[in-house]
């Protein structure tokens, strides 16, 4: 057994033996000693801990400590009782604190117990309620801030756990607290009862046993037994102080004496009207000399304290210019310099109101919408889109910018609207005429007030906020594979691995590279095609990427693999579409032109014969343009991502589709062929 386990245990042993069995005046002398001796200890580490957890064992505590005087009151009562002599303690705690005289001493006492039994002990217990109340109440709240700091990845799993053990014991702590103030109370009670059967025994055994009468023999038992309730009690009242200060201590980081010092004498003013006050009373009947030195030692302290502060205020100022100082002399950190948005914004100071959500402006609110759209959409994350305003635009002009470089740049009128003409309005309406900036088309700025009329005449009415986030919409559709990362492309298939584990495992990196499949997936953005359907994508790249690795070929895999979505995106259900077609000659002269190497494959073709070429496709897109169809040729598989590659500097719009990538459902209408 440890050495702290067996002095616990004869203390409590000593606290039980000497309730049954006499104890000799020395030994209570020593133990007396001892209880008070501990409740000191106790009194100064509930005075000076700086958390209430650090004495955890106090309920514990209470009752030793209780049980203990309990034993020390019964053996010194049987010793008054049978010997009248209870020791030295006893005998000078009679005489010396009660000034030898039995009214003192009883007055004395009975403060000591009003003092005890109803001002700390009713304090105590009232605390001890109310806080192990409150405290229970919000752990609930405090489970729900740790777990939210866990999932934030502000603390680990360790310190959640550390907070939550941490909580639960203060929770056990007060609650037990409340309990344990109860031992306080009752022990008060105890020591009151236990003095006046005392007195009364006392009494009755001196004037039986000793023949004494009944003055000399309640002056001589009352003197010990009020000795003995005060020898008692001043350890009893130490160790309610220890409760009351435990049960109302409320700071966890500070020294409580500092902590106390600090807030009544810190703010030199209230030093100085305490000091004057009392020089004031110094010229009433009271003692002059001593309020008039009272007051002088506040009024010091006052001025003594505000020179610190002062002193204090000083050196913060230094330090504060010490670190300016070192701040302006250290090298300047131009790593975060070199940073570039993938996506901005740019706007005048007259576009701010459509941006500040304070103004009721909801441009914010649109940016989120576009990048949910083209996720749903496409199947891709859009990167954060960073809006700021620029003093060195125009009030109405926003610029769109894509990795620092401006792409597109647009302007609007804050206070009117768009009305665009689909070409089938008759009567016209007037307005200030413009462009707009998606698509180029013309159009005409109007008023609140016309905005019903143009509706009603059959004019697209736009807002500006709407303006600026389809302008915005296009701009990303047409670059999002620039946006495309391999990071991108890992948190993708990050997100699809769980449920397609074996898919994932054969393809990357055994098959193919994160940066292979993301050269197929631009390939597919860049021509508008959806990658969210993952799994069929990959599920095609391992059905051959054994045979091949260039990223153009199995891009054209993918596609067919896709034929139902591509399909679905140009071609509607139940319509007769329709496209031009390539001449098969046109098609073997592409083919011929093909040269095949190490880094892919690339079309050398003659430049008279080319610009023939575009000339043709040109004149069969104008056909489609009259029919107010879409720009779609349909070429065969071998030859379509050649000629895609052919036309794409020239027809930006164009789509090149290849007979397997349609299917069979789809009803198409050749209104030409592309031939020279």
């Amino acid at each position: 057994m440890k050495r702290n386990d067996i002095a616990v245990g004869l203390y409590l042993l000593i606290a039980i033996i000497f309730l049954i069995i006499p104890m000799p005046s020395f030994l209570l002398d020593i133990l007396l000693a001892l209880n008070i001796a501990i409740s000191m200890t106790v009194l100064f580490n509930a005075l000076f801990t700086t958390e209430v957890l650090n004495m955890s064992t106090f309920p514990t505590i209470l009752l030793f400590t209780t049980i203990f005087r309990v034993s020390l009151n019964v053996s010194s009562t049987k010793l008054i009782l049978t010997t009248g002599n209870p020791g030295n303690v006893v005998r000078t705690f009679g005489g010396f604190v009660g000034g030898g005289n039995i009214i003192i001493g009883v007055v004395v006492f009975i403060i000591l117990m009003i003092v005890q039994f109803m001002v700390i002990n009713k304090g105590s217990e009232r605390v001890s309620e109310v806080t192990a109340r409150f405290t229970l109440d919000a752990m609930p709240g405090k489970q729900m801030a740790i777990d939210a700091d866990l999932n934030t990845g502000a603390i680990t799993d360790t310190e959640a756990m550390m907070r939550r053990e941490k909580i639960q014991e203060e929770a056990s702590f007060f609650g037990s607290m409340d309990g344990a103030t109860k031992y306080v109370k009752g022990d008060a009670i105890a020591g009151l009862i236990i003095t006046i059967i005392n007195i009364v025994g006392g009494v009755l055994m001196g004037m039986t046993a000793k023949g004494l009468p009944i003055i000399e023999a309640f002056q001589e038992y009352t003197l010990l037994t009020i000795g003995d309730g005060l020898v008692s009690q001043i350890p009893s009242l130490m160790i309610s102080l220890s409760t009351g200060i435990l049960v109302t201590k409320v700071s966890k980081e500070a020294d409580f004496g500092d902590l106390l010092v600090k807030q009544l004498f810190s703010i030199p003013k209230v030093l100085y009207m305490v000091g004057f006050s009392m020089i004031v009373l110094a010229f009433t009947p009271l003692n002059t000399v001593l309020f008039s030195v009272c007051g002088i030692m506040f009024i010091v302290s006052g001025r003594q304290i505000a020179a610190r502060i002062e002193i204090a205020y000083i050196d913060d100022e230094l330090s504060e210019e010490d670190a300016t100082a070192d701040e302006i002399r250290k090298p300047e950190n131009v790593t975060s310099l070199l940073q570039v948005d993938q996506i901005e914004l740019e706007f005048g100071y007259g576009i701010i109101p459509l941006a500040d959500t304070n103004q009721g402006g909801d441009l914010l609110d649109r940016v989120v919408l576009v990048r949910r759209q083209i996720a749903l959409e496409l199947g891709t994350v859009v990167p954060t889109i960073r809006l700021r305003d620029n003093i060195q635009l125009n009030p109405n002009q926003y610029l769109i910018k894509i990795k620092g470089i401006q792409i597109s740049e647009g302007e609007i009128l804050f206070d009117h609207y768009m009305a665009i003409n689909p070409g089938y309005v008759e009567e016209e309406i007037t307005g200030i005429p413009t462009f707009e900036p998606s698509f180029n088309l013309p159009a005409l700025w109007i008023t609140e007030n016309q905005r019903e009329r143009a509706e009603v005449l059959g004019y697209t009415v736009v807002d500006p906020p709407s303006i600026i986030a389809t302008h915005l919409t296009e701009v990303i559709r047409k670059h999002l594979d620039e946006f495309l990362t391999r990071q991108d492309v890992q948190n993708l298939i990050d997100n699809i691995q769980p449920n397609n584990q074996a898919l994932v495992s054969e393809l990357i990196p055994k098959a193919l590279s994160i940066g292979e499949v993301q050269k197929v997936l631009q390939n597919l953005l860049k021509e508008g095609i959806s990658i969210r359907d993952l799994v069929s994508i990959l599920e095609t790249l391992a059905d051959y990427a054994p045979s091949t690795r260039d990223s153009d070929v199995l891009t054209e895999y993918v596609r067919q693999g896709l034929k139902r979505a591509i399909s679905v995106k140009y071609f509607p259900k139940k319509q007769i579409t329709s496209v031009v077609t390539l001449d098969p000659q046109i098609e073997q002269k592409i083919m011929d032109s093909v040269q095949h190497t190490e880094q892919g494959a690339y079309i050398s073709m003659d430049p008279d014969v080319t610009n023939s070429l575009m000339e043709a496709v040109q004149l069969e897109l104008h056909k489609l343009e009259e029919l107010g169809k879409n720009p779609i040729i349909i070429t065969s598989p071998i030859v379509r991502m050649y000629f895609k590659k052919l036309t794409e500097d020239y027809f930006k719009d164009l789509i090149v589709i290849s007979y397997n990538e349609i299917e069979t459902s789809v009803e198409l209408q050749s209104v030409g062929m592309v031939t020279v």
